[in-house]
């Protein structure tokens, strides 16, 4: 880096400026549009519990009346029958080829996921005999968002987890072992219906990987600097693509080892920490990385640090794995999966990011640009997720 480093007036300065205009990446961080589906089968009821994200169907009914960025539980229940219309169209539900038809609905409810509060619909399906198979048709927010999944369990015909994709053709569900296949009776084409079973936890955790721009942003500010070393507080250029190899190495295998950790304790119900401090945390490690690239903060190796906000790291990872409602003892193969899922996706971003930091590590463009404004911009997009996540705020539209 330049010898000269940016004075604090500068950086705040930069940090306002390039905060303000990321507004738009700022609600990308951790907000995936999922929707959770749990169909319990026994004999020819169906029990169905549809959880969906306030804020979905707020940019859908615009729920919030007063427009004051806040949504109440007046305004909520106030259109819970629309709510329920809009669940209702979103799912459809036919077992062995008849359609199952409703007979009673659960109070309105709400809960929080990892991924903010969703409204909570419960209910009570008829179907015309004792179901065998189970086709579900799910279209919720095909119209409006083409990144919406459905995150689905069913019990009762066997135990099946799956990615619904709104839109494409509806799932059959039958006994244990039976794979998943269309509703007219074919294979399901994972392409359009989403992927399920061990393959559908592994691209559950890449898909988290490619919408978690926090968890991107953290191990992409840690690369664009494994390119250098530190020489008596300055950056310098490593020698040769060796070095620098092993250096990414280092930092990856820390962060993989560390988030591996807790992911694990947290999916299985060992740890839990609040999700709210926990994503604060996350937007920290953000931050304090990318202001150790422009000035020394960690006199360690940069491993270690990665090491340790990577344990922090994992417990963001857990969210979506909790939010299945896993049973504990078929925890493992879904945790492999979704482990697997997720380095790939970091090794994603290593292949691409690490070869041209190294082609351009020597270029004053890359010292000034890249490194230093891209460090600044990082820092001033994680510190406002820190302050939005921590004091539920919402500082960016």
């Amino acid at each position: 880096m330049s010898r000269h480093p940016m004075n604090g007036r500068a950086l705040r300065r930069a940090v306002v400026t390039v905060a303000m205009s990321c507004s738009g990446l700022a609600a990308q961080a951790h907000q995936p549009s999922d929707a959770f589906l749990n169909l319990a089968v026994e004999g020819t009821r169906v029990e169905q519990r549809l959880d969906i994200a306030l804020r979905d169907l707020d940019r859908v009914l615009t729920l919030d009346a007063d427009d004051d960025g806040q949504l109440t539980w007046g305004e909520v229940r106030g259109r819970w029958a629309e709510i329920e219309r809009l669940a209702d169209d979103g799912v459809q539900v036919v077992a062995d080829g008849r359609a199952c038809e409703t007979v009673s609905r659960g109070a309105p409810q709400l809960e929080s996921h990892s991924d903010g509060t969703h409204a909570v619909l419960r209910r009570s399906l008829r179907c015309a005999a004792p179901v065998g198979a189970l086709a579900v048709d799910y279209r919720l927010f095909a119209d409006s968002d083409a990144t919406h999944r459905g995150i689905a369990r069913i019990v009762g015909v066997g135990e099946h987890s799956a990615v619904l994709v709104p839109g494409a053709p509806a799932q059959r569900f039958a006994g244990q072992g039976a794979a998943p296949t269309s509703a007219a009776g074919g294979p399901a084409a994972t392409e359009s219906a989403g992927p399920t079973g061990f393959l559908g936890f592994v691209a559950e955790g890449m898909h988290h990987i490619a919408i978690g721009l926090d968890h991107v942003l953290f191990l992409v500010t840690l690369l664009m600097v494994a390119v250098w070393r530190r020489d008596g507080g300055q950056w310098v250029p490593r020698g040769g693509a060796g070095p620098v190899l092993a250096e990414a190495l280092r930092l990856v295998t820390a962060f993989t080892v560390a988030h591996s950790l807790t992911l694990g304790l947290a999916a299985a119900g060992v740890l839990s920490p609040p999700s709210r401090w926990v994503e604060s945390l996350i937007a920290a490690s953000v931050l304090l990385a990318a202001v150790d690239n422009l000035w020394p903060l960690f006199r360690g190796p940069r491993w270690a640090m990665a090491g340790v906000f990577g344990l922090v790291h994992g417990f963001g990872f857990a969210g979506p794995l909790q939010d299945l409602g896993l049973q504990r003892g078929a925890l493992a193969l879904p945790l492999l999966g979704f482990n697997l899922g997720v380095e790939l996706g970091q090794l994603v971003i290593v292949a691409i990011g690490l070869p041209l930091a190294f082609a351009l590590r020597d270029g004053r463009f890359y010292r000034l640009a890249v490194v230093r404004g891209g460090s600044v911009a990082i820092a001033g997009l994680a510190g406002v997720w820190m302050v939005e996540r921590g004091f539920e705020l919402s500082l960016l539209p």
